[in-house]
């Protein structure tokens, strides 16, 4: 059996940026066990798989050890797909997924995805969160991640945490943030090792807590942001009415074809 597979890097607007995803389109669905092998295979921080459904198309995200009920990056990197690759020519996609129905349009050369807002709330630090980031942040809040807040990105880049403590945390990943320097409102980076991911280059889904945090604090509901990671990428939000709409571009690295043993 053979399957097209595409690796994406999505909120980028060059190759080796952003954050790459592997992209599967399916005719129907194959058992959850191959797609769990084929995004461990793919050893990227994110494998999409999406089959028309209805009005749109059923889509799941994989890390290399489970599924995930949202992900920023492999949406974006998804809709490339479609509009780039496959034909997809009207002004709105709709993915049905574990977080809803997500849609995505095309403005210019950004793709703009309608996430439902994540907003955190103040909590107490845990001391594996402290330890594990080896820097006592300046806030610490909590949603679906932990976020730590820091007060310049020079200390946001400065982190080399401590993967196994990061790992002992009862939250898919913990997300630091300061304010921005230069040409972003904030930067961030993202760490999620229970889920099998110990850096992600740029986290879409992150930006549901992100964005409504740096709204409130900056006064204003539209905002660049920048993921300090190695590869770095660029991300878009707006946010309004309970939702986080975030936008970025994305390139194709790779269009090929996966070959898995016949049922």
């Amino acid at each position: 059996m053979q399957l097209r597979q595409f690796q994406v890097d999505a909120f980028t607007n060059r190759l080796f940026g952003g954050n790459p995803a592997a992209v599967v389109p399916l005719t129907e669905w194959l058992d959850d066990a191959t797609l769990q092998a084929v995004a461990m295979e793919n050893q990227l921080s994110e494998t999409a798989f999406f089959v028309a459904e209805g009005d749109g198309y059923r889509l799941r995200w994989f890390t290399p050890t489970r599924e995930v009920d949202l992900c920023g990056h492999a949406t974006l990197a998804s809709a490339h797909v479609l509009y780039a690759h496959l034909d997809r020519d009207d002004p709105e996609v709709r993915f049905h997924t574990r977080s809803g129905v997500l849609t995505v349009r095309p403005d210019g050369r950004e793709l703009w995805m309608d996430f439902p807002a994540a907003p955190a709330e103040t909590a107490t630090a845990p001391p594996a969160l402290v330890s594990g980031l080896g820097s006592a942040p300046s806030a610490v809040l909590a949603a679906d991640d932990w976020l730590a807040v820091f007060e310049d990105a020079d200390g946001v880049r400065a982190l080399a945490p401590d993967m196994a403590q990061l790992a002992t945390l009862d939250r898919r990943g913990v997300i630091v943030t300061a304010p921005g320097d230069g040409d972003s409102d904030f930067v961030s980076r993202f760490f999620a090792p229970r889920y099998g991911i110990p850096e992600d280059p740029v986290t879409g889904s992150a930006h549901c807590t992100l964005a409504p945090y740096w709204a409130e604090r900056l006064g204003r509901d539209t905002l660049r942001a920048r993921q300090i990671s190695a590869r770095g990428g660029e991300v878009a939000c707006r946010v309004a009415d309970g939702r986080v709409r975030i936008g970025g571009r994305a390139v194709t690295f790779l269009d090929g074809r996966i070959t898995l043993p016949d049922a």
